[in-house]
């Protein structure tokens, strides 16, 4: 890894998005073939640069000196999640059917949110909920609005 590959903060920070995997190699071909993320570090950590974020898998641990009493690990229950992966997308039709096509595997199809957003979800191979967004012109309208009122 090296600058600009590498995530390394030359100033103030930027963050990341932590994934505990069971196979790394499912997991990283899973964010390179379906979302076109592209490896920078291959493992233990496996480092992922993804569109504009970064991801980073490891495998799950028990309790270090820097988190005595934490343990890493996959979702236990895949219909409890606390987080997710949120990529706000062009084309959310596009995605829908090109990602469907390399094997992803989508809860339901994007459905209407409201007229505000489109959105459908996916999970990636550990179980972690990926949430495909595309706002509408009705919700920029309103981003627009807000901004102008602010």
């Amino acid at each position: 890894m090296k600058p600009p590959d590498a995530p390394i903060a030359q100033e103030g920070f930027y963050a990341t998005l932590f994934f505990t995997v069971k196979d790394q190699e499912k997991s990283k071909d899973f964010y390179v073939r379906i979302l076109g993320g592209k490896v920078i570090k291959s493992a233990d950590p496996c480092h992922i640069k993804l569109a504009n974020t970064w991801l980073i898998q490891n495998s799950g641990s028990g309790p270090t000196p820097d988190k005595p009493a934490v343990h890493l690990e996959t979702p236990p229950d895949l219909n409890r999640m606390s987080s997710l992966l949120n990529p706000r997308v062009a084309d959310i039709w596009a995605c829908y059917k090109a990602w469907s096509a390399k094997g992803a595997v989508f809860l339901t199809e994007p459905k209407d949110n409201h007229g505000h957003e489109w959105r459908c979800y996916m999970r990636d191979p550990d179980g972690y909920l990926i949430e495909v967004g595309q706002y509408t012109p009705l919700a920029l309208d309103n981003f627009k609005r807000q901004a102008t009122e602010s």
